[in-house]
């Protein structure tokens, strides 16, 4: 049976998210990440319901914080970015739903242990009753966008980083992409964020589908920049490569980028790193004058849903956004 990846933009189940469990990441911002974790629940939320997994014996803390509108469920966890952590969803021609297991080394063994985070896909399917395809390629969700037809989006800066699958060479991670998400065409990115030492470049700080045959691209305009000449790279090949249905893809530059301090540490909040839910956009923002050009940028794309920004200094103190800590569970009808 052919499974396929839908588009973000495809209708939603639910959103599952995850609470924020890692002292040693978040330091003396995890209080700042808590109240943010449950402000994106909440917002999220108003567009479609959420599931928030917390570790076992965090549950009542996390309902409290995030209220009667988010459901939370106990199960093991070692981090909290589900972007990356749980499945990713396929659906099948009947449009009945599948969650696919990659797996999961903490992107390149950074942080320890994650080991319950490895065996979080296959849990999390368990415990919804969902048809789980296991893969062995590690691949974390941020690293891909795709367009529901087709089309994957990825960055060589991280799918191909020796930290990842050492064994397997381009055309092999190409091939299980193809094999398990059901797309036919890969886009190679040279360039993730030079600052994204965390994931490794990830995609979702670099573009992001938002309709079939449209990209929002990050293309900071300051020429001071570290991802100046990078992002322009990156353009480049969208703009000349067709997508698997032989469109030339619409591209949306977001200009705007927003440097600040947490903890005394500077930071980037990367305005790219939304998600899309049913009916909104959710963004993060900074509490910075360019957060309103960055929202109306985003709206323009995609004009048929309502952009939400939520504060999301601290997120992006630990190394990622809305995007990171959230992953869509397609709508389909139930298998008798």
């Amino acid at each position: 049976m052919t499974f396929r990846m839908p588009a973000e933009w495809t209708e939603h189940e639910r959103c599952l998210m995850a609470w924020p469990t890692r002292p040693d990441l978040w330091g003396a911002v995890l209080e700042q990440a808590k109240q943010e974790y449950a402000q994106v629940a909440r917002a999220i939320a108003g567009f479609e319901p959420v599931t928030m997994v917390a570790p076992p014996g965090h549950g009542d803390e996390a309902r409290t914080r995030c209220g009667g509108d988010v459901d939370v469920i106990e199960l093991p966890l070692d981090d909290s970015w589900f972007r990356d952590s749980a499945p990713i969803f396929v659906l099948d021609p009947e449009g009945h739903r599948a969650g696919v297991d990659f797996r999961f080394n903490a992107w390149g063994r950074k942080h320890h242990p994650y080991d319950a985070d490895d065996r979080l896909g296959a849990a999390l399917l368990e415990h919804f009753g969902e048809t789980a395809i296991r893969s062995e390629m590690i691949l974390e969700g941020g690293a891909i966008t795709v367009d529901g037809e087709g089309t994957l989006i990825t960055t060589e800066q991280c799918l191909l980083h020796p930290n990842r699958n050492p064994g397997l060479d381009r055309d092999q991670v190409e091939a299980e992409l193809k094999a398990r998400l059901g797309v036919t065409k890969v886009i190679w990115l040279p360039y993730g964020g030079l600052l994204d030492t965390e994931t490794d470049g990830h995609v979702d700080g670099v573009c992001a589908f938002v309709a079939p045959g449209k990209v929002v691209v990050q293309l900071p305009d300051d020429p001071e920049h570290p991802d100046y000449a990078r992002m322009r790279a990156n353009r480049a090949i969208l703009e000349a490569t067709p997508d698997a249905q032989g469109r030339t893809l619409e591209i949306v530059d977001l200009p705007q980028s927003a440097f600040t301090e947490v903890d005394g540490v500077p930071v980037e909040v990367g305005y790219l790193n939304f998600y899309v839910a049913n009916g909104g956009v959710v963004v993060p923002v900074a509490g910075l004058p360019q957060d309103a050009e960055a929202l109306a940028v985003i709206a323009a794309a995609c004009p048929d849903r309502k952009v939400v920004g939520v504060p999301t200094t601290a997120l992006a103190h630990g190394g990622g956004g809305i995007h990171c800590i959230t992953q869509q569970v397609p709508a389909a009808p139930r298998r008798d």
